[in-house]
Parts: structure tokens; sequence; C-alpha cells
């Protein structure tokens, strides 16, 4: 991920799907009582620099200041690499963003660098844990995939190893989560999927973004810019799970999930708009749009790209060639914008732990 507040600020339809997902919040926090002592614990996983995600924290917190002054604490968690500094800037108001913290009563946070594979809480205090589009990032990448560079092109044993991943990751998440709630605890996790209807991430019509990425790709191993095998290497980490997926081990009583007491309240999906797609249609500069909409890409995958290069590459070569891609892919939609976009499609979830 970029750090230093790029990614917030880089990735407005991130904000409009946790938006999206406040309601939701709410109520899984209205039907748990308050806390008879101590205080309400509440956990962000996969938080990034923390910028996406101030108006849900600043609505939580507000519904509870309606009718009590219970100390509040949110902790903030992610993979030790992210970019603390960003967060903690962005947290305590000193950057562009409007931060729920300065000002407010009796709240606390706290950062950590573990990630959700990992315990991040000790077990029975977790209130409420929330995630949103994260989690669709594996433990490990499974296999590199021959002629694709995600899992949403993959076929066969390749698809076949991803699936798998995504299915012992899911429960590894789940678990952990599992020990940290509370009797009675909820969780909201808001991620990316495949839909009933085949749309996933940039491919709700038009262009999909996935293909253009590997034609791309593709376009410059031809050219003989990079290798077959660096291009392989480039294979991105991810996985979409479909809603079947997500419920299996929430639904299944013979699940070691099932068995730790979670239960799938409801899920549903739902697609938000690319928000540099919609401010096209309406301002029709392709040029503005170009620029816009690509660093919202770059700021997640550029990584994953720029470690599949070649070590024996200088580091200015390395960077040369990312910037001749992304310059390629900008140049691709300032001449023809139309269908271009990374419309978002999540699966909305509430889940519960119950009393064992």
């Amino acid at each position: 991920m970029s750090g230093g507040g790029v990614y917030s600020l880089a990735t407005i339809g991130a904000k409009d799907v946790i938006d999206r997902s406040i309601p939701r919040v709410l109520s899984a926090l209205a039907s748990m009582p308050s806390p008879a002592q101590g205080y309400w614990n509440f956990s962000d996983m996969g938080c990034a620099d923390g910028g996406t995600s101030l108006q849900l924290w600043r609505s939580v917190i507000e519904k509870i200041r309606h009718s009590s002054s219970t100390d509040i604490q949110i902790v903030y968690a992610d993979q030790a690499r992210n970019d603390f500094n960003a967060l903690v800037q962005i947290l305590h108001g000193h950057t562009q963003f409007e931060s729920y913290l300065p000002g407010a009563e009796n709240v606390r946070v706290l950062e950590s660098g573990a990630s959700f594979y990992t315990p991040i809480l000790p077990s029975a205090s977790l209130h409420l844990g929330y995630s949103a589009t994260a989690m669709h990032w594996l433990s490990r990448k499974p296999c590199d995939i021959t002629d694709h560079v995600h899992m949403v092109g993959a076929s066969g044993d390749e698809h076949e190893q991803f699936s798998e991943q995504a299915r012992v990751d899911w429960q590894t998440i789940l678990l952990h989560r599992a020990r940290e709630l509370k009797p009675g605890g909820k969780l909201v996790l808001v991620n990316f999927c495949r839909d009933d209807n085949g749309h996933y991430l940039g491919n709700t019509g038009g262009v999909n973004m996935f293909d253009q990425f590997n034609h791309n790709w593709q376009s410059f191993v031809n050219d003989g810019v990079v290798t077959s095998a660096e291009y392989r290497a480039m294979t991105l980490p991810q996985y979409y799970n479909t809603t079947d997926e997500f419920s299996a081990p929430l639904l299944d009583t013979s699940s070691e999930v099932y068995a730790a007491g979670l239960r799938l309240v409801d899920i549903e999906t739902a697609v938000v708009e690319c928000p540099f797609a919609r401010d096209y249609s309406e301002h029709q500069d392709a040029k503005k749009f170009a620029h816009e909409y690509i660093p919202t890409i770059r700021s997640w995958n550029e990584s994953t790209y720029f470690a599949g290069l070649s070590q024996s590459r200088s580091l200015a070569e390395r960077q040369d060639i990312i910037e001749s891609y992304y310059r390629t892919y900008q140049d691709e939609v300032e001449r023809n914008p139309s269908g271009h976009g990374m419309g978002y499609v999540h699966a909305y979830m509430t889940i519960e732990k119950v009393a064992g």
C-alpha cells in the first residue's frame, strides 16, 4: 500500500464503500448492551492509514455519546510494514483529514502491527470488530499464475490452489476473531467478492480492469521489456470469495468456526460505482479522468508488480519499468476512456459470537 496518507487520498471509492456500511455497524452496535463496567473495545483491521474510516468511527462515537460517557478504545491493526506514521498523523489531526479524535472525550486509539492472520486482542475483550476492503489479501501466494496476473483470470489447478488458500485463510481469520470477541460481540466485515452476476472489482460492465492489467504486462513481455518469469512473479496474492465461500464455515455445524461460536447474521452484496468514472460522466475531460483514476489502481498493486521485477535489475531500471507501465495505462485511458473504471463489488456481512 502507498503510505503518507496517499492511500486515503487516492482511494475515494474505498471511503464510499465504508460509508455505505455505517448503518450496518450502528445496527450491530445497537444490538449490544453498553458495558456494565470497563469500556467499549473496537478494532479496525487492515486499517491502512485510517483516513477512509474516519467517518465510520465518528458515527460510532456519536451514537454511543447519545446515551453514555463510557470510555471507548479503538485498536487500529495492520501488518507491521504498514505506514503507521501516516495513521498516527491522520488520527491526531495533523493532516488535511478531519479526524474525530481531537477534542473527543474518553476516546483512546491504539495502533497494532499485528495482521488479521494473527491474534490482535486478548481473549473475550472485543465488542465489535470491523474490516473493509482488506481480507482479499492472502497470507501467502499459493502459486504464480501462468497466463494472468490475478485469480479472476486463473483456471484449473492454479485457480484451485488460490481457492484452497483463501478457504484456509478465511478460517484462520475467523478463528482468531472468535477467540477475541465477547459473547454477543459482532464483526462487520466488508470484503471484495464475486457476486451472483459474475461481477467483481473493476468488472461491472465495460473494460475488465484485471484483463487490462494483464494485457499491458503481456505486451511488455512481448516487447522484451520484462521477462516471462517476471510477469509470472507479478501474480497478485488476492482472492475474491463468493457469498457461498464466505458463508460456508459460519453455516456448517461441523466446522471449527461454528464450534468456536461464530454465526452469520446476514450477508449481502453491493456495487459501489467508481467515483472517477462517475465524475468523468459529468465533466467529460478524459485527461482529468485518467490522471485521477490511475493513482487509485497504483496505490494497491504497485508494490506487487515492483517486487516481481528481477533483483538483477538496478533500482533505477525497475523504477523506470514501473513508471512506463502506469504511463502506458494512463495514456490508454486518456485515449479511450469509455468503459474504464474501478467499480467496487463487496460482500457486506454481520457475524455474531454466541455464548458458549
